[in-house]
């Protein structure tokens, strides 16, 4: 059985962390000082999106060996 992962979550975070980063580097360079909130707020989203990432990896369950899926070893393909 294929399950499909829902990874939208951690796009939407990667997506934000990144355009958090660019608005940084954008405010950084007319005030130094008044960007550390979005550059703080980057790295929280990127370590999220990492976060929500690996969530589906660290949860998952074993698959009882009948809902596997698997080649038929005996059936050959012709080139």
């Amino acid at each position: 059985m294929i399950r499909i992962l829902k990874l939208q979550k951690a796009i939407i975070a990667f997506i934000l962390g990144v355009a958090a980063l660019v608005a940084y580097k954008v405010i950084n360079e007319d005030s130094p000082n008044s960007g550390t909130f979005l550059l703080t707020l980057s790295g929280l989203l990127l370590i999220a999106g990492a976060f929500l990432f690996l969530y589906p990896i660290l949860s998952a369950k074993k698959i009882k060996d009948e809902d596997c899926v698997e080649l038929d070893p005996e059936k050959q393909t012709e080139l």
